[in-house]
Formats: C-alpha cells, structure tokens, sequence
C-alpha cells in the first residue's frame, strides 16, 4: 500500500496558561494561581502553551514551513513566512519543544466554545455546513493547524500533544472536538489528483462514518464520483491515529484549493475513547 504521511493542517491541551493571548477570554477556562512549569514528557521534549505572541510566531513558523514548504500550500501573505489567519488571533496555542534546541517541533491551536462564539464560528464552518452540531458546540472544542517537524514525526511528539489536548479538555469540562483532517490530492505513485483521496473516503466511511444524526455536508465538495476510488492507500498517519482514537468521519471530504488537499470532518468523543487509551491522556 502507498503510505500517505503528510501532516494535517485542518484536525483546522498540559498545564493551562493562568492568562489567555485575547482579551474578554472566557475566564472559567483557565485556573488561578502560578503556571505549572512545562514538564519533561521523557521523550527529550516538553509541552506547554503559549503564553505571549513570540511564542505563537514561532508555531506560526513551523505551520508555514510544513504546509507552504514541504505541501506546497498557497498562503496568504499575512506575515512573510508565516502561516497566519484570522482564528489565530481568538486561539490557544499548544507547543512542543525539543529539550536540547529549544525549538518548537509540534503545535496545535485550540478554539474553546467562548472563543468560537467572539469570532463567530470555528474553521471548520468555513468548509462544512455543521448544523447538526448546533446542540454540542457548547462541549465542543475544534483543534486545528496540527503539526510536527520532519525531523520528529516518529510518534513521541504528537502523544505528548494528545496527552496536554485530554487534560485541557477534562480540566475545563468539555467533551468533544473536531476537526478538519487533510489528505494531500497529490500522493506519491499516484497519477491524477484527489484519487487517494476518494479511495481513502471509501475506507473510512465503511468502518468509521458517524450516525446519521452527526453528518455534516461540504461546502465544496470533493467530486468523488469523477474520481478512482479502488486504489490501495492507505490514510495519512494522523487519520490513522484520530480513528485508533475512535473518532468518527463525519460525511464526504470537501476539497481545499488553498492547501491542495481534500479534507476530511472528523470528531472526537472522550466517552468513544478506547479503555487501553482512558488512562493515559485522561489520567485516573
């Protein structure tokens, strides 16, 4: 099978930061008293969030030199070398750090319900109509921008992410997250674009499609039916890893002109979350 592993930059929490990047924050979300410092996760690397903008300038780097760099995305040109849109500003940040370099290597961006709510949605409305998720989004976080340096893509860093993600989620009450899930349109071996991306919908939707009541629909949506969708490939590493997790897709991938990249609508459930994983990103 042809190994898809590009990181996804859709599916677009350690201890939390005592202060919020935006004003009128929604306080309850974040707990009083001294920062817990960024722990050694024993992998060489540590997890924390950003706690002013020169530290979201730097996930904002490693977001422009994987995505622009090695996908090939067209970005706008917000802030030369950088991957900049108009959800940073109303996010948390999550970062992983290489111990020995300091360098961030891994982050994710978190939008809480209070800060969907002052920006008005989440990304993923901007390719999926979610209306049937009205009733969850006061429990739903959506997680976006995900990420790992080339260099450190061989598991440690996204479970530490993961982990920080759980413990977010758990500590502030919230139950569900979601998320747009990228497959490149372009796959290595494979001739014609978006034809790994059909074949992998028709996998997943046999196994891992949510109940009716969960689909949501593509803006644009990714013509499946001009497509091959017989090839043998496999997902992208991240998708494997949110399905293991027991997520669910939740309809037909829309097609993203600006990442070249078809993206798939997944969410995330702690109650479908696999016994041999409760303890180890919930804790006891």
């Amino acid at each position: 099978m042809i190994e898809l592993s590009a990181p996804a930059p859709g599916l677009s929490p350690v201890a939390l930061p005592t202060r919020s990047l935006h004003p009128g924050f929604d306080t309850r979300l974040v707990p009083t008293g001294t920062p817990s410092p960024q722990p050694n996760t024993g992998h060489g690397i540590t997890v924390g969030w950003a706690l002013h903008l020169d530290e979201v300038r730097e996930a904002q780097r490693l977001r422009y030199a994987v995505f622009a760099g090695e996908m090939g995305a067209t970005l706008p040109n917000t802030l030369p070398g950088h991957d900049v849109d108009l959800f940073d500003d109303f996010c948390e940040h999550l970062l992983v750090r290489d111990i020995a370099s300091c360098e961030v290597i891994g982050t994710y961006r978190v939008l809480t319900p209070a800060q969907a709510r002052r920006v008005g949605s989440t990304y993923s409305d901007t390719e999926f109509d979610l209306t049937r998720l009205r009733h969850m989004r006061d429990r739903m976080l959506e997680l976006g921008r995900s990420c790992v340096h080339r260099d450190h893509r061989q598991g440690g860093v996204i479970m530490a992410l993961w982990g920080a993600l759980g413990e977010f989620m758990v500590r502030n009450n919230l139950d569900t997250t979601i998320g747009c899930a990228s497959i490149p349109m372009n796959a290595p071996g494979v001739v014609g674009a978006g034809h790994a991306a059909a074949s992998i919908w028709r996998q997943v939707r046999q196994k891992h499609l949510a109940s009716i009541e969960f689909h949501v629909r593509p803006r644009l949506p990714l013509p499946i039916e001009q497509l091959d969708d017989s090839l043998d490939v496999e997902p992208p590493a991240l998708i494997k890893g949110y399905l293991r997790l027991g997520s669910k897709v939740l309809g037909p991938p829309a097609w993203d002109p600006q990442f070249n990249a078809a993206d798939l609508p997944l969410m995330m459930r702690l109650a479908d979350l696999p016994t041999r994983y409760r303890k180890h990103f919930l804790g006891a």
